[in-house]
């Protein structure tokens, strides 16, 4: 496909905002405190300024090397093996008696040890007791064995909590969107009493395990999930318990399991609830954090991951079960700026072949059409979509499929003409030459 405006790639990541300098006092200087605050607090949920931590040992500083042997020490004290994840810990000695050889180390233990240390800044005690608290809740909770259990929330899968797709880096990405239990029938079923609210609990604790099985934890690879959380129709006074819940759990038992943590469909307030909450939490922690209010939100997540596997619902062309037989296949991406037009063309199309594509604009509020020229000079070009108005509301990309008569090419247009805004667009295509 070669379009008559040449699209520019979208952006690979969110420019990073200068903070603004810090102000403090009474009076008009609470004002102007409170607005820094606000002003930050924008800024670095706009940011993409994080650096995952490496795990490789010749990346690491020398105090972090100490910490991780000291800790590694400390666990060699355990009479019992410890386990977490299915990484053994402190595997004892293979064989009996005074000449039993020490077995060799696994490279899995320091990433999960580091993941423990970063958690206490590397404070080696306090790592050490918060992952003997980990591996203590773990066999209470019988958290190895929550992925082979069916809770009874199989509606809530792909809707709720749900792992999906991975990352432009290969991290496996966690959707979460909670806007489903605005309605009370439903947050009754899931919600109602504690044991229903202990099971919904379990289930989230079981979507996240999937998400841990998917990561390497090994130097060098991929050791972290991106966290996705969709605020649209959030209950929030509702679920006040059941999410504190959740974060204690995650934060306890997951330490330093994700990689970045992007809010969509983020409502005005936002802001001011973090500006609230940012003086307790450390720079490193709220560099992981991206917002994308309503009409921007397939923007942001094009910046992260790829639009094939977006969830249509998020401005993507994923569907439910499309990576269920492997990788999708990869879509194109392009800008569409303000008061342009563009034509995308897919050229050298065989009579009785059939045409199947896929286009997304983030935002929409465009025009679109498609129609079919073919090659020779005395043939008629077909209308195949009619030209039409495609609202900021749309939450599925276009999807259709033409089988041509005679040879040609398939035309999009996509007329941004009405706007001045800049917009991200994805396209993809199949093309099933005819049978003999």
């Amino acid at each position: 496909m070669s379009p008559t405006a040449t699209p520019s790639p979208a952006a690979a990541a969110v420019a990073a905002a200068p903070k603004p300098p810090p102000s403090s006092g009474t009076g008009t200087g609470a004002k102007r405190s409170l607005m820094s605050s606000l002003m930050e607090a924008t800024a670095l949920l706009r940011s993409s300024s994080f650096k995952e931590d490496s795990y490789v040992a010749s990346a690491l500083p020398a105090s972090d090397l100490r910490a991780l042997a000291d800790l590694r020490a400390l666990l060699s004290t355990h009479p019992d093996p410890i386990s977490i994840w299915g990484v053994p810990l402190n595997p004892a000695p293979q064989g009996e008696g005074a000449g039993a050889e020490a077995p060799a180390a696994d490279e899995r233990a320091d990433v999960v040890l580091l993941k423990f240390l970063r958690a206490r800044d590397f404070r080696v005690r306090d790592a050490h007791a918060m992952l003997l608290r980990c591996a203590a809740w773990r066999a209470e909770f019988r958290a190895d064995a929550v992925l082979d259990e069916d809770l009874g929330f199989k509606d809530l899968e792909g809707v709720v909590a749900y792992m999906h797709g991975w990352d432009r880096e290969g991290h496996p990405v966690c959707y979460n969107a909670y806007g489903v239990f605005k309605d009370r029938d439903m947050y009754d079923r899931v919600f109602g009493d504690g044991e229903r609210l202990a099971r919904f609990l379990r289930w989230r604790v079981q979507v996240m395990e999937r998400g841990v099985r998917a990561l390497h934890l090994r130097p060098g690879g991929v050791n972290a999930i991106i966290q996705v959380t969709d605020l649209k129709d959030m209950p929030k006074r509702e679920l006040r318990a059941a999410s504190n819940q959740i974060l204690s759990l995650f934060q306890d038992n997951y330490p330093e399991m994700v990689a970045r943590k992007v809010f969509i469909n983020v409502p005005w307030y936002f802001s001011v609830l973090f500006a609230m909450i940012s003086p307790f939490l450390t720079e490193r922690t709220k560099s992981k954090f991206v917002i994308a209010r309503e009409g921007n939100v397939a923007e942001t997540l094009f910046k992260f991951i790829r639009p094939e596997l977006v969830p249509v619902q998020y401005g993507g062309l994923s569907r439910a079960g499309d990576l269920e037989n492997g990788p999708p296949k990869p879509a194109s991406e392009f800008t569409i700026k303000g008061g342009e037009k563009v034509f995308l063309e897919i050229d050298g199309i065989e009579a009785g072949a059939t045409i199947t594509w896929d286009l997304v604009v983030g935002g929409w509020e465009l025009e679109y059409g498609a129609e079919y020229v073919p090659a020779a000079e005395d043939s008629y070009t077909l209308c195949v979509e009619r030209t039409r108005k495609v609202a900021a509301a749309a939450d599925e990309p276009v999807h259709n499929a033409f089988t041509a008569r005679e040879a040609g090419k398939m035309v999009l247009s996509i007329d941004n003409s009405g706007s001045r805004k800049r917009k991200v667009a994805a396209y993809r295509y199949f093309v099933r030459k005819p049978s003999a």
